[in-house]
């Protein structure tokens, strides 16, 4: 369900004219969808391509906290917004969202697949529950496939798509290889093999679409502190998010099947 909300300064005057207003602004502005963008760094990615002047879908599996969320962009005075009920473990779920952008949008300039779960830490490999690793790579592997592929003929109307698959440190191989790494004693055995999982599904889907005009990469907004890991992340979350939003508006110089952070390139 889209819950754009409207205003309506006279009791008198129609809402149509405001509908109106509303597809054709939608229609010349480059649009942009982040999944589970109701707060945190989604909320703040989707905030700051607002401020750069796209309309942002914000997805939102709780219709309620969506809308929560718009009121919040529109009091910021953003007004290049709407939400969009969006679950990215359901399909139909998913499906419902692109028709409703169908109706909305000719078509999708930025998709940034921000949703997803830690599955709650710690995660030592030989205690793991198999329902912790089936659920978090359901959220955090099959669901950002699942937008990709509902969401990819919207992309292509697109002049230059860009598509972002928000990963982590933890997803790198070759850091956990590394003894001096910070992170190296930190091995969550469901979260990080979901994102490193994204990873190589994001290498195969930019060769794939190598021949067009999509980017198409991972970016790792760093440890930034939110309620995904209670608070204790060194980086802010305007940080964090500027990292995503870089990777998502490149020009058409810019890479495509890579891993990034604020630092460049990582190692996979």
């Amino acid at each position: 369900m889209i819950c754009q909300v409207f205003k309506v300064n006279s009791p008198s005057r129609s809402i149509l004219p405001y509908l109106l207003l509303y597809f054709i602004k939608s229609y010349k502005m480059k649009s942009a969808l982040v999944t589970g963008a109701n707060r945190g760094i989604g909320f703040e990615a989707a905030k700051q391509l607002a401020a750069l002047g796209y309309f942002v879908y914000l997805g939102s599996r709780d219709k309620d906290k969506g809308i929560e969320a718009i009121k919040k962009l529109k009091a910021l005075g953003y007004s290049n917004v709407d939400c969009v009920e969006l679950d990215v473990t359901n399909i139909h779920s998913i499906r419902s969202a692109r028709q409703e952008l169908e109706i909305k949008t000719n078509q999708l300039d930025v998709l940034i697949n921000n949703a997803g779960i830690s599955g709650g830490l710690p995660q030592p490999p030989i205690q793991v529950s198999i329902d912790t690793l089936r659920l978090t790579f359901e959220s955090n592997f099959f669901g950002p496939i699942q937008i990709i592929q509902e969401f990819i003929e919207l992309l292509k109307k697109s002049n230059e798509p860009r598509i972002v698959n928000v990963t982590t440190e933890l997803s790198s191989l070759t850091k956990h290889g590394d003894p001096t790494w910070k992170f190296y004693p930190l091995k969550p055995s469901a979260y990080g093999p979901s994102k490193t999982a994204l990873n190589a599904y994001t290498v195969m889907l930019a060769f794939e679409l190598s021949a067009t005009n999509f980017k198409v990469n991972c970016v790792c907004p760093g440890f930034t502190a939110t309620d995904f890991n209670n608070y204790r992340g060194e980086k802010t979350v305007e940080q964090g998010a500027s990292v995503i939003v870089k990777y998502a508006t490149l020009d058409q110089d810019g890479a495509t099947g890579k891993f990034f952070s604020d630092e460049g390139e990582t190692a996979w």
